[in-house]
């Protein structure tokens, strides 16, 4: 088994200890798919996939410029 794996039973682990005795499998369920969110926006945050909000807010400009200056 590799750590990494481990590392990941012993995190999905906590967070059922963390949650209350009555937690559906809904609430199970959200917990786990945020935490994998957080861990994938931390994994592209350190290899430099992410851009700031200045850049994103251009892209949607030129990207709205683009399509205006398509129409058929």
């Amino acid at each position: 088994m590799s750590h990494a794996t481990e590392t990941v039973k012993l995190a999905a682990k906590a967070l059922l200890d963390a949650l209350p005795d009555d937690a559906t499998w809904e609430d199970v369920q959200y917990h786990l798919y945020v935490r994998q969110q957080i861990e994938a926006g931390l994994e592209d945050e350190a290899a430099g996939r992410l851009i700031d909000t200045d850049e994103m807010r251009q892209r949607l400009v030129d990207h709205k410029k683009h399509r205006k200056g398509n129409t058929n």
